[in-house]
């Protein structure tokens, strides 16, 4: 890809939404893609998007697991899904860091590394700070109702752009939408 074509990006959160939520996941085997993650992805390319996961992995910097049993599971994705990148905080919530969500500090480095439009670029996650890094990011927000989805969902302030039981609902509507907006586009020309 050159630096002057910009592409849209799909930031999406690891546990919960590309996958089943295991509270501190450590271990391969307890690495669950959700049974539609493989065609949430595949869609989200065939549109024209890079996938570039955004996590907070504070086990990490809790020592209840290290870093390279995380990079493991990243790898195991990786080998299921082919995505673009990866991008992880290991700090803790308490840490003041840049990186975590809902700060924009993994957006920020994936724009460094790609050549991301980041106007129509979305994040879609299951939790409020998901939502919350995309207002901050300035991006388009989507919240699945997987994971800790339901329970954020009565939280926010902020309505996201998208409310979607999964994954691939939220990918679907997310498609549709830049299908419209293209079309809307062409009309008015």
């Amino acid at each position: 890809m050159t630096k002057d074509k910009k592409q849209k990006a799909a930031f999406i959160d690891r546990d919960g939404t590309l996958i089943e939520e295991v509270n501190f996941l450590s271990r391969l085997e307890d690495l669950q893609l959700f049974s539609y993650t493989a065609e949430a992805i595949r869609l989200l390319k065939e549109d024209g998007f890079l996938i570039v996961v955004v996590t907070n992995q504070s086990g990490v910097g809790r020592g209840i697991f290290e870093e390279s049993a995380m990079h493991a599971i990243h790898a195991q994705i990786q080998s299921d899904l082919t995505l673009d990148a990866f991008y992880f905080c290991p700090h803790l919530p308490t840490d003041g860091c840049r990186c975590r969500k809902p700060n924009t500090g993994m957006i920020e480095q994936a724009l460094k590394n790609f050549s991301i439009d980041l106007e129509n670029s979305w994040i879609i996650g299951d939790k409020a700070i998901d939502v919350e890094t995309g207002f901050n990011a300035q991006i388009k927000t989507a919240l699945v109702l997987t994971g800790y989805g339901r329970e954020a969902a009565s939280e926010l302030e902020r309505k996201p752009d998208v409310t979607a039981e999964n994954l691939l609902e939220a990918v679907k509507r997310i498609t549709n939408y830049e299908l419209q907006k293209t079309n809307a586009e062409k009309s008015s020309i």
